[in-house]
């Protein structure tokens, strides 16, 4: 798995995706009263306002270390990526199964099906473009790990997070489009409430999926095995170092792993890189000391 973090080109694609779609979703559902439109109206709101805190949080976590923070502000990228699969949470499946219990205590038929049949497909369209970059993207950086993996593996959670949003949207899209089907054809349009609850279900476990992956870099997450491997090679070989304690390591960016080892001796500062994994920091050895 790469380590390198993605461009943010798939994040301003997705950015501009989802406001196109969140502006022809709610004037669909003014139109039309589709309670399953308005949540997906809400859903892509929700997305657009995560794109640009995932955006935010690539740009501080550049930032430079400074006296206050010796090891950078990598970590930013990882807050703001929790904050994103709580926005999911609460704003998206919240919102949505809270529509669509109100929706099915009062039902109230949807007008003009039509507009909203073509804008489902507009958003379908432009969702599956913008889900499609997402997935070359992390289909590159994730190498020859299987999809789930990778996923667990990535420490750049924009790169999946962007990925798994526009997957469960399309997925929502989909069962919106069922739901308000099912309404016309039954004139009972308690399925159209349904389908929002449907929706709001899928982004809760999406955000549960992404909040989990993004708390676990949060707190600190080891280097892969074979990186840490790497450095402990690496120290070992040095002149005058004779064996290598334990070497921890702890990611504070995509691409950053400051490692240390609980053996103190000598200090040295190694450099290590291995398929775009890279970790640079202080090492300490055992040295010989001999009379």
């Amino acid at each position: 798995m790469n380590t390198e973090p993605h461009n943010n080109r798939t994040l301003w694609i997705a950015f501009a995706a989802n406001m196109g779609i969140a502006v022809s979703k709610f004037v669909a559902a003014a139109i039309t009263g589709s309670s399953a439109m308005l949540t997906e109206g809400v859903h892509s709101v929700v997305d657009s306002s995560n794109q640009l805190l995932l955006l935010w949080g690539r740009r501080a976590s550049r930032r430079p270390p400074d006296k206050a923070h010796p090891f950078g502000y990598g970590r930013e990228i990882y807050f703001w990526s929790f904050v994103v699969a709580v926005l999911v949470f609460a704003l998206g499946a919240g919102v949505s199964i809270y529509e669509g219990i109100i929706h099915i205590a009062n039902p109230e038929p949807a007008v003009s099906p039509i507009i909203a049949y073509g804008v489902l497909l507009v958003a379908f369209l432009l969702e599956g473009g913008s889900t499609l970059e997402a997935f070359k993207d992390f289909k590159e950086a994730k190498g020859k790990l299987n999809w789930i993996q990778a996923i667990i593996l990535s420490k750049d959670p924009p790169g999946f997070i962007v990925l798994l949003e526009n997957g469960a949207a399309m997925v929502g899209i989909l069962a919106a489009a069922i739901g308000l089907g099912l309404s016309q054809i039954t004139g009972d349009p308690r399925y159209d409430g349904m389908a929002s609850i449907v929706i709001g279900c899928i982004l809760g476990l999406t955000a549960a999926l992404l909040a989990y992956e993004s708390k676990a870099l949060l707190i600190g997450e080891a280097a892969d095995p074979e990186l840490v491997a790497a450095i402990h090679e690496m120290v070992e070989c040095r002149e005058g170092v004779t064996s290598v304690g334990e070497v921890l390591t702890v990611h504070s960016a995509p691409d950053r792993s400051p490692p240390c080892s609980r053996s103190i001796s000598k200090t040295i500062f190694p450099l290590a890189t291995s398929n775009g994994w890279s970790a640079t920091s202080s090492a300490s050895a055992k040295k010989d000391i001999r009379s």
